[in-house]
C-alpha cells in the first residue's frame, strides 16, 4: 500500500501530518516549525508534558486514529451513515477523516497534503468517485446522533448550507436508537439555564421546518434541536476546543 499523508491545520496554519503506513498504522507527527514556535497555539492538552513542553513522541495507532483525532469524528449511526455514503469502512478512521476533515469541531481542519480535499488521481474512475461525493459528507461534528452544521435564514428557519462549513448552528436530528433525544437535551439545557449556567441559544423545531437535508433522510419525522455553535465566534471564525476524552486520550 502506498503511503498516504494528511495535513493537519490549526487556525488554518499547518502544524503536522497524519501518515498512513503499511499494516494500516497511522502516525501523527508535528511539523518542525510548530515544534520550534514557543508561541505556538495549543492543539491539545494531551500533547503537553508535565513540565509544560510539547510531547512529540506519538506512538502509531492501528486502524483507528490517535485518540485526539478519533474524537473529532462522529459516532454511532452518523459515522455508519457517512462512511457508507463515502464508500469507506467506518472503522478505518484515516479514510473517514480524509473525507470529513473540512468541518470539524474547534479550529482543526484536515486535508490531503498535495492539493487540498480532493486527491489528484490519474485514474479518472477514482477521481470521478471523489468528485461525486455528496455535499452532506462535509458535515462532521462528533456526536452520537445525526448532526449537521446549519445557518439561520432571515425568516428564522434553519437550512443546511451546500458546503456545510462555516455554519453557526448545529442541527441535531432524532436518534434512531433512543426516543426523544432532542427533547431531552432541550429540557436539560433549559434546566441548566434556569439554575444559572451559561448555555448557548437553542431551538426545538419540527424536522419539516428544515431544508437541505440529504435525500435519503428527508422522510424522518419528529423534532430536531438547533444549538448555536460555541466553537464559532460572531464573525464565523473557528474557536478551538477539545473535550475530556481528547485530553485524557480516551
Amino acid at each position: 500500500m502506498a503511503e498516504q499523508i494528511l495535513q493537519v491545520l490549526l487556525h488554518k496554519q499547518p502544524i503536522g501530518t497524519l501518515t498512513l503506513l503499511a499494516g494500516d498504522h497511522t502516525l501523527f507527527a508535528f511539523d518542525e516549525r510548530y515544534i520550534n514556535d514557543l508561541k505556538r497555539p495549543t492543539l491539545s492538552l494531551s500533547f503537553k508534558a508535565s513540565t509544560g513542553g510539547l510531547l512529540t513522541d506519538v506512538k502509531p495507532s492501528r486502524t483507528r486514529l490517535p485518540p485526539f483525532f478519533a474524537n473529532l469524528l462522529p459516532e454511532g449511526p452518523l459515522r455508519i451513515y457517512l462512511a457508507k455514503r463515502a464508500g469507506v469502512n467506518d472503522r478505518r478512521e484515516f479514510f473517514l477523516l480524509r473525507v470529513l476533515g473540512r468541518d470539524l469541531p474547534g479550529a482543526i481542519t484536515v486535508r490531503r497534503r498535495d492539493d487540498g480535499f480532493i486527491p489528484r488521481q490519474t485514474d479518472e474512475k477514482v477521481r470521478a468517485t471523489h468528485d461525486s461525493l455528496p455535499n452532506s459528507l462535509h458535515f462532521s461534528l462528533a456526536g452520537v446522533q445525526l448532526k449537521f452544521s446549519a445557518v439561520i435564514e432571515a425568516t428564522g428557519g434553519l437550512t443546511i448550507p451546500a458546503e456545510g462549513s462555516g455554519g453557526s448552528w448545529i442541527v441535531k436530528l432524532p436518534s434512531t436508537s433512543f426516543a426523544s433525544v432532542p427533547e431531552n437535551e432541550f429540557a436539560m439545557m433549559r434546566l441548566a439555564e434556569t439554575v444559572g449556567m451559561n448555555v448557548p441559544e437553542i431551538k426545538l423545531l419540527p424536522i419539516s421546518d428544515l431544508s437541505g437535508l440529504p435525500d435519503d433522510i428527508q422522510g424522518m419525522e419528529g423534532r430536531a434541536i438547533a444549538i448555536k455553535r460555541f466553537d464559532r465566534d460572531e464573525k464565523g471564525s473557528a474557536v478551538h476546543m477539545e473535550d475530556f476524552a481528547q485530553v485524557f486520550c480516551i
